[in-house]
């Protein structure tokens, strides 16, 4: 069983992550790059029950191409991005790698939306790529 810490740039928001995470990936989608304020989003996807959180994230409520919402929740205080709830995943809860103590712990396992990956931006080929959503 694994351990996965980490929080905001503030340290107002704290996570504990306990268990073996359901998946990683980089995210391209548009939404992301604005949220993130760069080219692409890292996330871990788990169920709830696997997170223990400390402080209280302020959300956005936003919408995916599917027309889901999507709960974007960030510090309250210092503006960083730390977890995602999407209505296209029922039951699961995303927390940004970014956002990790020890970034050594992320390792993607998809790329996703790489329809509006970055030109410049060259991928791996030994990760999945999917233009939207694998699934």
């Amino acid at each position: 069983m694994s351990e996965i810490t980490g929080g905001c740039l503030c340290g107002n928001i704290r996570y504990t992550i306990r268990g073996d995470l359901q998946m990683s990936a980089v995210c391209h989608c548009k939404n992301c790059q604005k949220q993130a304020g760069t080219a692409f989003s890292t996330i871990v996807g788990m169920t709830p029950d696997m997170i223990t959180i400390e402080g209280e994230p302020k959300t956005y409520v936003d919408s995916g191409d599917s027309g889901n919402v999507v709960h974007r929740k960030f510090c309250p205080e210092c503006g960083s991005p730390v977890f995602t709830e999407a209505g296209a995943a029922p039951g699961m809860i995303f927390v940004k790698a970014g956002s990790f103590d020890d970034e050594s712990q992320f390792t993607p396992g998809m790329h996703f939306y790489t329809k509006s990956k970055h030109a410049w931006l060259p991928l791996d080929d030994s990760v999945p790529a999917f233009d939207t959503v694998p699934g």
